[in-house]
């Protein structure tokens, strides 16, 4: 059996494909799953701040803490980071960002290993929670949790507070339960028959009259009304903030998409935006969109190399993040991806190597 003074060191061009966080979180998180060491240069070469922020670095803690890491390079802005990973210990962990960075990233990153622990985790988060360029607290409660669970594991969240960008401030409680085997695979090629749809605003700190407009603008164009247009419960000291979400429910999954308010843009206007994106993902036939097809690839490639076995979905579209994550992911797993793309639905199927 190998040592993990033998291990070799996954060496990463932080640059590479979509060339964002999700590349290091990746490699975090199987870093610690496989016990594999891993190196990552470039780190976000090409944003605008490049290397590590305060939630970039707040997923390598977490990972470290998680696994009892020995890390070189953990610290904001650097481009390079050197990560060495022990065995994952289940347990009850208190993660922060003491900004309005995403703490749902942070969950992200240490839920793979954590699903593969020896017992249950809990597990507190404090950061944003409803950020642009981030999985709202809602996406991963409605769409992602339930697709843990069809794998035999279990992830419950709850949202104590909200946390919006500039103040932060969120509080996020999950509880991780791996399944009692390996990981089942399985395929989701299909939605199923779709369920009453409904939308809701998160508006802390803003008058009433935006959240009613965003509604009344989405509720006109999807034909949704009544119980389907629901102000949400963030109270007034959490903003100020605005996030617009609508939930799809269809009988085999669930999809949440978010339009966030800015000064710049009207009540109208974010609706709108919002209506453009559900009506994309309604033309085509694929079970899941574009940002759940990001997460479920980790999680059924973890399945397919416990259970020997291949699984697939189809998504609506296959972004440059996808595969990005799909690329990194096959470093550091014996499985492969292979993807077909066609107007109606892209494949994406994942096979042990």
């Amino acid at each position: 059996m190998t040592t993990k003074t033998e291990q070799k060191t996954i060496e990463l061009d932080g640059s590479q494909g979509e060339g964002g966080g999700q590349i290091l979180r990746t490699s975090l998180a199987l870093s610690v799953v496989t016990g594999q060491p891993m190196a990552i240069e470039k780190i976000r070469a090409g944003r605008a701040k490049p290397g590590l922020m305060r939630q970039h670095l707040a997923c390598v803690n977490a990972a470290a803490q998680i696994s009892g890491a020995q890390v070189d390079g953990a610290e904001l802005g650097s481009q390079s980071l050197h990560f060495a990973p022990g065995p994952v210990r289940a347990g009850d962990y208190r993660f922060a960002i003491a900004s309005a960075g995403s703490c749902m990233l942070v969950l992200q990153t240490v839920l793979p290993p954590l699903l593969l622990a020896g017992g249950t985790s809990q597990v507190h988060l404090s950061g944003g929670t409803h950020n642009p360029m981030a999985p709202p607290f809602h996406f991963l409660e409605r769409a992602f949790a339930p697709l843990v669970r069809r794998l035999g594991a279990d992830l419950q969240l709850t949202l104590r507070r909200c946390g919006f960008y500039p103040a932060g401030g969120g509080e996020v409680e999950a509880t991780i339960v791996p399944a009692a085997g390996a990981l089942q695979p399985f395929d989701l090629m299909a939605r199923g028959g779709q369920q009453p749809g409904f939308a809701e605003c998160l508006a802390p700190g803003l008058p009433r009259h935006v959240s009613t407009r965003e509604l009344d603008t989405l509720g006109g164009a999807m034909g949704w009304s009544g119980e389907q247009l629901r102000h949400g419960g963030a109270r007034q000291n959490e903003g100020p903030g605005n996030a617009l979400l609508a939930t799809l429910a269809y009988e085999h999954v669930t999809e949440v998409f978010t339009a966030f308010g800015e000064k710049s843009l009207s009540a109208e206007q974010v609706a709108h935006g919002l209506v453009k994106e559900l009506r994309a993902f309604q033309k085509s036939e694929a079970a899941v969109g574009p940002h759940l097809a990001d997460q479920l690839a980790l999680l059924l490639a973890l399945a397919a190399w416990q259970g020997q076995k291949a699984c697939a979905f189809t998504c609506s579209e296959v972004t440059e993040h996808t595969r990005t994550n799909c690329a990194v992911i096959e470093r550091f797993l014996p499985v492969r991806f292979a993807i077909t793309e066609s107007r109606q639905a892209c494949t994406v199927q994942v096979s042990p190597a």
